[in-house]
């Protein structure tokens, strides 16, 4: 199919702005009343079919006055196709007989003087005669021809069916027919519209369009368009085929020396020469101070990268290659500041608290300011979330006014990602460690290797392994990249490494690491860095200043003790922010509202507390202890029950216990059998009770040492019907012996004790050390009793 604008005369075609289109028109079944006669229009290169509407350029001067006067009458003429198109004044037997009457839509004035019709197809006629007038134009008197009834059966159903199909076919294997010619053709819901769309497009000449007009019958109508149309879709995909093997047989050679001369003169068009840009990285590698190693590879791959053409696909990996040696800070540092006051003031004022890592840093600086080559420790400050671990890493830079990179390990299982993957492989690049290097254009910053605990491992690799060399002090200085292929220093870099927890680390790497233990903040800490901090940054987010809304001490321990369970700032932080936009919507709308926040306001900002029933209860009957946890979020108060029944001395466990804390309750019924006498506890009632062990909130997996001496305690307090003293916890391990071993998180065990209204806590004698590194005004109002074997525990927990 052609495009859908066709040349009617030489001077004429179909205008772009207004395509074919088929009309909705009843007179199609009912014709109107016409004149005998109407003003004649030859067409020279196409046919008008009913229904089809045109733009038609008029360009003969006996048209353009047949347009006139049928504008001036009633709009109607008769077109006639030409049986030759070279003749200029065609005569009654230079025209076909049977043509179509034509409704003038609209007549324009174009910006050269010449005219356009839009024509509408309106009915066939037969030509009685052609009558001469005193205007340079005949008219026709006319026969109308009846139309033919529309057939509704399955084979005409299935003619205009393949007729739709093959013409579509025909549009998307044509370039140059817009897609819009399909949509065009879907869209026509009448079988007689769509024959009659279709026949105005066919590729075909006058005589053939002439006799599918003439053709009232519409089944052999549209068998014939079906006809033309396969052909033209079988010389349309033979046409395609060979183009396609035409441009395959173009000798490749040629091809490629062709397009590499247009590729150099484009290049030397807009002054970019391969050459100058060779001689520039050749400048720029005078000016490098880097290894001879380092020098060598970049002269062989930049001699090589010479020699080859820049269309080859390894060109643009060697490039790459260069650009990286070329743009790597190779012996490039930033300089130190050693000024310990200022590090502190920085530390102090970014960090409230953590004084055991402010002071490891402050040594690091001091021992690094007396030698000034050191190699650079492996620190890895160990955690819950929220308590500053990364930001901490921020104002280590800042203090050293060195460059500060962060890369997350989360998830990170390819060990390619540390490497760096070969440079035989497409796509490869250096790995991650040279890439941040690279961007903050420094040989020593301050590198955050966050989340190291959570990397994983496939079959890929374990990043773990490659991390090994990367933290490694003594193999550092030697780093080797895959894709880099030549030693880099990293000796010089501050690595810092945070993490949640130990477990799953690997051991050689975790032994690589100076674990700095960063504990969870206690509420007067939290309450500190509330007001340093996290109360003055919501404050100048959300638009406030300091005399629009004030959050006291009340207030904001409100917020941390029934609005947040965490042993960072993290939530506390958004609880903030909310108080924050709640003051900031009544600040917009005017409102009043009270510029000291109280306690009793949170309900209706924050809603309903979210922590009520951590507040340990004096009520505790015989066989009930608390234990003191620790988890991720910081510490808590564990309950522990003990129910008694007739049996044959079973122990069941229940709570969702883990292996370690199901060996613990076997171990304390164990030491119990065997030295019941301790207590006076009779051996025959042991033997003929079961005994039910059980730790609520079931839906929580615990597990841990740390319950040993409390459910030792809950089992006697049992067993001699004497309940625990009140405001009493404790946390140990025991063993058969009796003996009382030290547990950690202590910390944040304490805080929680205090918490949550516990008065006196138990300890191993060990875990002394980790109390006196608890700020004395942190455990005020509780008091520590130290033990050392079981026997200690219950004399000072239960009164017996």
């Amino acid at each position: 199919m052609p495009n859908t604008l066709m040349n009617i005369d030489e001077e004429m075609e179909f205008l772009p702005f207004m395509p074919i289109e088929v009309q909705d028109d009843s007179d199609t079944n009912y014709p109107p009343e016409y004149p005998d006669t109407l003003p004649l229009i030859p067409l020279r290169n196409t046919v008008l079919f009913i229904g089809v509407t045109v733009p038609i350029a008029i360009g003969r001067e006996n048209s353009v006055r047949a347009i006139k006067h049928a504008n001036s009458r009633n709009k109607f003429v008769a077109l006639l196709a030409q049986k030759n198109q070279d003749v200029e004044q065609p005569n009654q037997d230079e025209l076909y007989q049977t043509g179509t009457i034509a409704r003038i839509v609209r007549t324009l004035r174009m910006p050269d003087g010449s005219m356009t019709a839009i024509l509408q197809g309106k009915h066939l006629f037969e030509t009685v005669e052609i009558i001469p007038t005193n205007e340079p134009f005949y008219l026709v008197k006319i026969n109308i021809l009846p139309t033919e009834p529309v057939p509704n059966d399955p084979e005409f159903k299935a003619l205009t069916s393949a007729v739709r199909d093959t013409a579509i076919n025909i549009i998307n294997n044509s370039p140059h027919i817009p897609d819009e010619a399909a949509t065009m053709l879907r869209d026509i819901d009448k079988p007689e519209k769509l024959l009659h769309f279709v026949a105005t497009n066919l590729n075909v000449d006058i005589a053939e369009k002439q006799f599918l007009l003439e053709k009232t019958d519409y089944k052999q109508r549209a068998f014939k368009t079906l006809q033309h149309l396969s052909v033209e879709l079988q010389l349309l995909e033979l046409k395609n085929k060979i183009q396609q093997r035409a441009r395959v047989d173009i000798d490749k050679q040629q091809r490629d020396y062709f397009l590499q001369q247009q590729l150099r003169s484009i290049q030397e068009e807009l002054g970019d020469s391969t050459d100058a840009d060779m001689d520039e990285f050749s400048l720029r590698a005078g000016k490098k101070q880097w290894p001879k190693a380092a020098k060598e590879a970049f002269e062989r791959e930049l001699k090589r990268l010479r020699r080859m053409n820049p269309a080859m696909p390894d060109y643009s990996m060697a490039l790459n290659y260069v650009e990286l040696l070329l743009d790597l800070p190779w012996q490039q540092y930033t300089k130190d500041d050693f000024n310990l006051n200022r590090a502190i003031d920085i530390l102090d004022k970014d960090h409230y608290g953590l004084e055991k890592v402010k002071t490891r840093i402050i040594e690091y600086l001091a021992v690094l300011k007396l030698k000034g080559d050191m190699k650079s420790p492996i620190l890895c400050f160990l955690g819950p979330p929220g308590v500053g671990k990364t930001s901490l890493g921020q104002s280590v830079a800042k203090a050293l006014r060195r460059k500060y990179i962060r890369m997350s390990l989360g998830g990170l299982h390819d060990e390619a990602e540390i490497r760096g993957h070969r440079r035989t492989y497409i796509g490869a690049m250096p790995g991650r460690i040279l890439q941040n290097i690279n961007k903050a254009k420094s040989a020593n910053p301050v590198f955050i290797l966050d989340e190291v605990d959570k990397m994983g491992s496939d079959f890929r690799g374990d990043p773990s392994n490659a991390l090994l060399e990367v933290l490694d002090p003594e193999q550092n200085f030697s780093f080797y990249d895959n894709y880099l292929e030549v030693d880099f220093d990293l000796s010089k870099v501050l690595f810092i490494a945070t993490a949640n927890t130990l477990e799953g680390l690997h051991p050689a790497l975790r032994d690589r690491m100076e674990i700095i233990q960063i504990s969870g903040y206690s509420l007067e800490e939290k309450i500190e860095i509330a007001k340093r901090h996290l109360v003055p940054k919501q404050r100048e987010n959300h638009g406030l200043v300091a005399k629009q809304i004030k959050l006291t001490d009340v207030v904001l321990a409100t917020i941390v003790q029934k609005y947040t369970r965490e042993s960072g700032v993290r939530e506390l932080d958004r609880q903030i922010a909310a108080v924050m936009r709640a003051t900031a919507k009544k600040v917009a709308l005017n409102e009043t509202y009270n510029i000291t926040i109280k306690p009793t306001e949170l309900s209706s900002i924050l809603g309903k507390r979210t922590y009520e029933n951590d507040i340990y209860q004096d009520d505790n009957p015989a066989g009930v202890s608390v234990g003191l946890a620790w988890t991720p979020t910081g510490g808590d108060i564990l309950f522990i029950e003990t129910s008694l029944s007739l049996g044959s001395g079973n122990l069941t466990l229940t709570g969702n216990l883990g292996e370690v804390m199901k060996e613990s309750a076997t171990t304390a019924l164990s030491f119990i059998k065997a030295n019941h006498q301790i207590w006076a506890i009779d051996p025959d009632r042991i033997a003929h009770t079961n005994f039910h062990l059980h730790v609520p909130e079931g839906a929580v997996p615990k597990d841990g040492p740390s319950a040993g001496i409390a459910m030792l305690t809950a089992l006697v307090s049992a067993l001699t019907n004497k309940p625990v003293k009140p405001y009493l916890a404790m946390t140990g391990e025991i063993t058969l012996r009796g003996k009382v071993l030290p547990v950690g998180g202590i910390k944040e065990k304490i805080l929680a004790a205090k918490r949550t209204g516990i008065k006196t806590v138990i300890l191993c004698a060990d875990n002394k050390k980790d109390v006196d590194d608890i700020k004395p005004n942190y455990i005020t109002g509780l008091e520590i009793h130290y033990v050392k074997h079981i026997k200690d525990v219950i004399a000072a927990g239960i009164d017996l």
